[in-house]
């Protein structure tokens, strides 16, 4: 479960840095339609943060061996 869980993790990290990377701004809208928009601005460390960042933990716990990761090895 928690091998799956960083997976993700480094997966969604990966993804969201390489979007910041792309992106310049972003326009957040209120939920209910009504009220003042907001404009987000990642800093320019960002990007590169959660690229590095989410790299490490894929590759961290994909190269765990199976006892580590908390899983039970399957017989033969």
């Amino acid at each position: 479960m928690w091998k799956s869980f960083f997976i993700a993790a480094g997966i969604f990290a990966c993804v969201a840095g390489l979007e910041l990377l792309v992106i310049d701004s972003a326009v957040v809208l209120p939920i209910n339609g009504q009220g003042a928009t907001r404009v987000f601005m990642a800093p320019d460390w960002a990007p590169w943060t959660l690229i590095s960042g989410g790299a490490i933990t894929l590759l961290n716990f994909c190269s765990l061996p199976i006892k580590s990761a908390g899983q039970v090895p399957r017989p033969h």
